[in-house]
């Protein structure tokens, strides 16, 4: 092989490695995310002793997982964004219903300022 095909499949295999090596960073940089948006800003709405289960899907949605505390229903509404390289993200909302589907408790936490 000559030295100018010899430059050429250099210039191919580095060109070949830099595509590779850009595809990898890109993958390393982005983000995973978890959960679902709600309505955050309307926590302060919830009543306990008042809010109905009803009233709690007008306000948020459909929640993001459904499960049980003490044999009680508990929603759950959150929002998780991970990224390598900036700070984690997270926003949830658990609320808890007594038997009769009205708002028992709730917690809100949030990672944003």
């Amino acid at each position: 092989m000559n030295i100018v095909g010899l430059s050429s499949l250099r210039a191919l295999n580095l060109s070949l490695m830099l595509f590779a090596g850009s595809i990898g960073v890109a993958g390393l940089s982005g983000c995973m995310t978890a959960g679902k948006d709600f309505a955050a800003s309307r926590v302060m709405d919830l009543k306990i002793g008042e809010t109905t289960q009803q009233q709690v899907r007008e306000m948020f949605g459909q929640p993001w997982r459904m499960g049980r505390e003490d044999g009680r229903h508990t929603w759950t509404y959150g929002k998780y964004k991970y990224s390598l390289f900036a700070p984690v993200e997270t926003e949830d909302l658990v609320i808890r219903f007594d038997n009769n589907g009205i708002v028992r408790s709730y917690t809100f936490n949030t990672s944003k300022k």
